[in-house]
């Protein structure tokens, strides 16, 4: 169903004969054509564009549900079985990798992509490999949402399930105990695709999405779902357990506080001063990520290796983002004092850092008609990113807590929003992976710095590791 619409197009071709003899208005409603997955056995309708619910009378689908379950069980499968088993040996025996003189196993798993899901797949990567929040999810207790009558079969997907029954934090899980183990070469998120159908309407369909824009409401939603109840037991009670992620550490977005906004929850303080009477406005903004500005004076720069002009660099984007500010025209700050919209200038501050400092490189820019990339390489290290400067109150923090260490980094490759390819760079115990969908490759800090980032992972360093700073 998913590769190339394989299945979209035999239900289009057997759309075409239909349209050259007349219909009844009967035979005009019984016409579904419905694809069966053989792995899930979940069984979808393009005319109804939903999963399957109902049988027909004679139990057809059941039918080849169960034809289907007794294939897998026979012993031409089983030796399909052993035959496929065979082919991931000789594909994993040729990802060894030498290290310190041994050979190992390269244990990590890709993606597999669902139609245009690259998105999807780039940001779960990078979440997955920052270790803090990857091993909450982790150690999770699973949630069963199957009844007694179902337990131990398989669940498909139906439109009777409803909201109320599908759970992103449990397919969030899933998956990322999927990765990392070894045991398979690529994993489906299948189900986790189905729930972000079910719970975030914009990412329906097939067509590209924005990865950004994915990775805001997957955290925004996993926070909201976090807050409530996990098997009888408050997830902010288990969230108060884990000495790690102690109350002060963290930062409340939208009620309670969540394994989230501990991990990614900063505070930023919005200054605006009135430029007639000096009247001072102050107001604190939670944040879970930075959106920065490529400085305009960089933006026609197409190469890391241009010559003409100095190279954009990770700071000139922090500092534009922090940098008083003169609001134009169509920004005029309302006074309280003047009673009126006055010009005024406007400054970032950061009140508190994020134990994962997520930051945004705005690539994406809408002109005319059109919504254009800005594809200037922008220069950012791997270690000692150095955030002290952007403090609010820096001689309260440690010598240690404004610096940071890159984990992963999500490259938009392409022209447009609507189009190209995700890929994410991450590091995983010492070593550089880039993940492909499917494909997972060993790859060295060398070509991760040549990477055109558009969404960059870092880690606040917790014991010293060297002295290099942005």
């Amino acid at each position: 169903r998913y590769v190339n619409g394989h299945a979209k197009k035999h239900y289009e071709d057997a759309q075409i004969p239909m349209t050259n003899h007349k219909k009844t208005e009967k035979q005009e409603k019984v016409q579904h054509t419905v694809c069966m997955d053989c792995s899930s056995y979940s069984t979808y309708c393009y005319r109804c564009d939903d999963f399957v619910v109902n049988d027909t009378k004679l139990g057809l689908v059941q039918k080849v549900r169960e034809h289907l379950q007794n294939l897998e069980n026979s012993a031409f499968t089983s030796d399909r079985h052993r035959k496929r088993k065979l082919l991931e040996n000789s594909s994993l025996n040729s990802k060894l990798l030498k290290v310190n003189g041994s050979t190992t196993a390269l244990c990590a798993t890709g993606l597999r992509n669902l139609g245009n899901t690259c998105f999807m797949n780039a940001i779960l990567q990078s979440l997955s490999n920052i270790q803090q929040f990857c091993c909450y999810f982790k150690e999770l207790p699973a949630v069963e949402l199957r009844n007694g009558k179902t337990a131990g079969r398989r669940t498909y997907h139906t439109r009777s399930q409803g909201d109320n029954n599908v759970s992103l934090v449990e397919e969030f899980r899933k998956t990322l105990c999927a990765l990392w183990q070894g045991s398979q070469t690529a994993f489906s998120p299948e189900s986790l695709f189905y729930v972000v159908w079910k719970i975030m309407p914009n990412f329906r369909g097939y067509q590209q999405q924005d990865a950004h824009e994915f990775m805001r409401y997957l955290l925004d939603h996993l926070h909201l779902e976090l807050q409530g109840g996990f098997n009888g037991v408050s997830r902010s009670v288990i969230l108060q357990e884990n000495s790690s992620l102690s109350a002060s550490n963290k930062c409340s977005i939208n009620g309670a506080s969540t394994v989230v906004t501990a991990i990614f929850g900063g505070i930023l303080q919005n200054e605006v001063n009135c430029l007639i009477c000096g009247t001072e406005s102050r107001k604190f903004d939670p944040f879970l990520d930075l959106s920065l500005d490529i400085p305009s004076q960089f933006r026609n720069k197409r190469t890391k290796n241009q010559e003409n002009g100095p190279m954009c660099t990770l700071r000139d984007c922090l500092r534009s983002f922090t940098d008083l500010e003169e609001l134009d025209e169509t920004e005029l700050y309302m006074c309280h004092k003047c009673k009126k919209k006055q010009k005024s200038t406007k400054k970032f501050w950061i009140q508190k850092l994020p134990k994962v400092l997520c930051l945004h490189l705005k690539r994406f820019h809408w002109t005319a008609y059109l919504r254009n990339k800005v594809d200037t390489y922008v220069e950012f290290p791997l270690r000692g990113l150095d955030m002290k400067c952007y403090l609010l109150e820096p001689e309260n923090s440690g010598p240690e807590s404004c610096l940071y260490d890159l984990a992963a980094v999500v490259v938009h490759h392409g022209s447009g929003v609507g189009s190209g390819h995700y890929t994410a760079y991450a590091a995983h115990e010492g070593r550089w992976f880039h993940f492909n969908d499917s494909t997972v490759t060993l790859t060295d800090e060398e070509t991760v710095v040549k990477a055109k980032a558009y969404i960059l992972f870092y880690v606040e360093r917790q014991a010293k590791s060297g002295s290099d700073k942005l």
